[in-house]
């Protein structure tokens, strides 16, 4: 729970703030400001991508796994993919959670799935298997926004 990807990190609930705009009669309701990430989230589907294949222990469901990561938020137009950076392990003991246990984003633990230690690979993650149309509700990563994570499995125990 103290990482960017545990459960309970971050709330579900987004706070949701009108702006009342200038009042006055004739009914007329503000036009909805356009959303800054496309409102349909999966404009890319789940890639692995492994640029080094390790060679140690198998990530399996169920055992506990130590990573390494960097996250960016997708940008199609840049040429890796990788847009605004929202968080990495650099400098802080890798990141363990249990494999398909639920406590990270969908899209990471099948990112991390299959893996061998040694191995390091660049995950794409849909919204829809990250934080979905919420977001994470603080600003960091916006609703419907699609990520990218280079990973580097440590461990599997």
């Amino acid at each position: 729970m103290r990482h960017l990807f545990s459960s309970c990190a971050f709330g579900l609930a987004l706070a949701l703030a009108g702006c009342g705009g200038g009042g006055g009669g004739g009914g007329d309701v503000a036009a909805p400001v356009a959303p800054t990430i496309p409102a349909v989230p999966d404009t890319i589907t789940l890639q692995k991508i492994d640029n080094v294949v390790g060679t140690g222990a198998l990530a399996v469901a169920g055992k506990t796994v130590y990573v390494h990561y960097t996250g960016w938020l997708y940008d199609a137009t840049a040429t890796s993919k990788k847009g605004a950076q929202v968080d990495s392990s650099a400098g802080r003991s890798p990141l363990d959670f249990v494999l398909a246990g639920g406590l990270v984003i969908k899209g990471f633990d099948e990112g991390v799935t299959g893996m061998r230690v040694g191995g390091k690979r660049t995950v794409m993650i849909p919204a829809s298997m990250g934080y979905g149309a919420t977001g994470t509700g603080n600003g960091v990563i916006p609703p419907n926004a699609n990520l990218v994570f280079d990973i580097e499995l440590v461990e599997v125990r």
